[in-house]
């Protein structure tokens, strides 16, 4: 994919960050601009543990209708199992480069849970699905 002359410069300052309840409530969601900047080709935010516990369908095997997905831990930890992968457990430090519709399953995380997440394109679909 080129970069497109219609995408726009763009600056997230810390100093201005706003949290916000995204695609799971038991996560806060920090929108770094760039689904803007990019008219929609790309998300970046920070996803961070908020202490709220509950099931929801992301705990089940699902998939994320996606042609990219990356995701780096900042701190803590999580187990994810994946596909035919098993389960991982990524902590601070770790980067995952999730292959497209890779069906997975959140197992675990700790309390100071914090990712940076960019995907492409902005508006992916999550879908539960059967195990594999």
């Amino acid at each position: 994919m080129e970069a497109s002359s219609e995408w726009r410069f763009n600056i997230a300052q810390a100093t201005e960050a706003q949290w916000a309840e995204g695609l799971r409530r038991i996560f806060d969601y920090r929108d770094l601009g760039v689904k803007a900047a990019t008219n929609g080709d790309f998300v970046a935010h920070v996803i961070r543990a908020n202490g709220k516990r509950e099931e929801d369908a992301v705990a089940l095997w699902h998939i994320h209708e996606c042609s990219f997905q990356m995701v780096y831990v900042l701190n803590g930890w999580a187990q994810f199992e994946y596909e035919g992968e098993g389960v991982r457990t990524i902590k601070k430090g770790d980067c995952i480069n999730q292959r497209p519709m890779i069906k997975h399953r959140e197992v675990a995380y700790s309390e100071d849970f914090e990712v940076l997440e960019i995907v492409s394109p902005a508006d992916f679909k999550t879908v539960v699905v059967d195990a594999p």
